[in-house]
């Protein structure tokens, strides 16, 4: 096992002289069964470089990956730093999202850019409050049960739309 290991480290073989670097980095990761970066705002940088990279196309000067940091940043501030009260409407639900410091301004971001993506049969109206923002959320009668059980965070992270906000924040675009 120690001389596998030591293989699979120091690349050993005819293969792994024509690799590159990253070839070789990626080919002994995939062979040990390693496919997490560490930490999952990394793993979406990563993820939108390594697409990037491999897009001869790529407008290298549209892209932004500090937008999509910052927007990552907001994330976790948001899921892991703020604080909600839940009232039920006749409606659906208001959501006060309260959260101190630089909270408050992640609070509000993610809120108006969730609402701005997530119009269909699900009615979203975002107000700043002091300490964050408002978010009411009114749906149809049959989903009430649903709205309740997500409240939130799970409304917040409902819906495939993030990876293609992520992609178009790290490519220039306003998805907004």
């Amino acid at each position: 096992m120690k001389r596998l290991l030591l293989a699979l480290v120091l690349g050993t073989g005819p293969a792994a002289a024509q690799m590159s670097h990253d070839q070789h980095m990626s080919h002994m990761a995939a062979q040990l069964g390693l496919t997490e970066p560490g930490q999952s705002a990394f793993g979406a940088i990563a993820e939108i470089v390594a697409r990037l990279e491999s897009d001869p196309a790529t407008d290298w000067s549209r892209v932004d990956i500090p937008a999509l940091r910052a927007h990552l940043v907001d994330m976790d501030r948001v899921t892991l730093w703020s604080n909600v009260e839940t009232e039920t409407t006749a409606t659906g639900a208001t959501f006060t999202v309260i959260g101190t410091g630089d909270t408050v301004g992640s609070i509000r971001r993610m809120a108006h850019a969730h609402a701005g993506m997530m119009e269909g049969d699900w009615h979203y109206t975002v107000t700043d409050i002091d300490a964050g923002a408002s978010v009411t959320v009114a749906v149809p009668e049959a989903d009430r049960p649903k709205l309740r059980g997500l409240g939130f965070f799970g409304i917040m992270a409902s819906g495939m739309h993030h990876q293609m906000h992520h992609w178009m924040l790290a490519t220039g675009v306003n998805p907004h």
